[in-house]
């Protein structure tokens, strides 16, 4: 299951970053807001999408993209959440990723220690993806 996962990460890493550099090639002179949201849809949206149809009959992903009211944040953020169901119930947790002002981007949750994931500047996926599949090994052992 986790290598269909890492797979499709690599595919649609290969596709952002060729869209990454003409993206990259644009945003010069945009503010940080507009990268930091770049950074997120590109690095934390794709990997939720990745992930979401990679592990679909056993853990579900769900997020929220587009907040209105940090529509025009200077650091915005994405909130999603994984969890599998048990019966009735839905187990799991709601995580945030937060992009601070000095560009360092980090997931939390209640309980959990922030964990740094990268810089908008770098538009590598790995250390989000990697979190993002430990999270993800969380849910479907019900931890």
């Amino acid at each position: 299951m986790m290598s269909k996962f890492k797979e499709a990460l690599e595919r649609g890493k290969e596709a952002r970053e060729q869209e990454g550099k003409v993206r990259n090639e644009k945003a010069e002179g945009v503010d940080f807001g507009a990268q930091a949201r770049a950074w997120l849809n590109d690095v934390v949206v794709a990997s939720l999408e990745a992930a979401k149809a990679e592990v679909a009959g056993e853990v579900t992903v769900e997020m929220d993209t587009a907040p209105r009211r940090q529509a025009k944040a200077s650091t915005p953020s994405i909130r999603f959440k994984v969890y599998r169901k048990r019966g009735m119930e839905a187990v799991g947790r709601t995580f945030t990723v937060n992009v601070q002002l000095s560009g360092q981007v980090s997931v939390s949750s209640p309980g959990m220690v922030a964990r740094e994931v990268g810089n908008i500047g770098d538009r590598t996926d790995e250390r989000f993806s990697t979190l993002l599949a430990e999270l993800i090994e969380d849910a479907a052992k019900g931890t």
